[in-house]
């Protein structure tokens, strides 16, 4: 660690490149610190919105109009809305009306920007993620849901252990598509003055003067790590020959 230290401060006495994080200690404190926040709302995030894009698919695709509507209603909200304005609605608008705790002796919010962050976020990405897992629902063949049925499976059973997998693979380019998406819209936390990579990246690049640095640090490390990740999920769950 300490050669990867001296590397980069031997770069910047030679070149004028000040990748500060690297050979400054109390910089890479400050970006790991954000680094982890963003790791924090990007794995929390992700997956909630999962959750609710395969659960609203679900409700989607019910016969009863009393189901579908609200599902149609969220998706329409949630696409149509900018992320920005939806964390500013939750967190000056909603968390102003709820009521606040004690805590240490002191009264503070009963949901913290982090976690409101974590709602926006993940109901926005779940907006996306309805549409994408309904479009892979309806890729699947519909013999093979006739077939689950007749081996004895449910309705719900058939579609968590049939049509779900399956439609995930269909639509996997389009999900993984969004799920980068969503990483790269978790630095509009940085609004609400949520510590993520960002804010700690902007807090860096004031005092030393290194925007360009910090931004080509920003992402390559946090999209490109990401991006290899959902790639190689791809290829793992590829089944060879399936929808082509």
């Amino acid at each position: 660690m300490h050669e990867i230290g001296d590397w980069f401060q031997r770069l910047y006495e030679t070149t004028g490149l000040n990748f500060s994080v690297f050979y400054d200690a109390y910089d890479w404190d400050r970006y790991f610190g954000g680094l982890k926040m963003t790791l924090l709302l990007s794995v929390t995030t992700i997956l909630l919105s999962l959750i609710i894009g395969a659960v609203g698919a679900l409700l989607q695709g019910s016969p009863s109009m009393l189901l579908r509507l609200p599902v149609n209603a969220f998706v329409v909200v949630f696409r149509n809305t900018p992320p920005l304005v939806q964390i500013f609605f939750f967190y000056f608008g909603l968390g102003t009306m709820l009521p606040a705790v004690e805590a240490a002796g002191m009264r503070v919010p009963l949901l913290s920007n982090v976690q409101w962050a974590i709602i926006s976020l993940s109901l926005f990405a779940g907006a996306f993620n309805v549409e994408i897992f309904r479009s892979g629902i309806e890729a699947v063949p519909g013999t093979t849901l006739e077939a689950a049925e007749a081996l004895g499976y449910t309705r719900l059973k058939a579609y968590v252990h049939i049509v779900l997998p399956l439609a995930i693979r269909v639509c996997l380019p389009a999900l993984n598509n969004n799920l980068v998406n969503l990483l790269k819209t978790t630095t509009l936390a940085y609004a609400i003055a949520v510590p993520e990579t960002l804010y700690a990246v902007k807090q860096i690049w004031s005092e030393s003067q290194n925007v360009f640095e910090m931004m080509v640090v920003l992402l390559c490390i946090l999209v490109g790590v990401l991006v290899w990740l959902m790639h190689r999920w791809e290829r793992a769950m590829r089944i060879p020959g399936y929808a082509r």
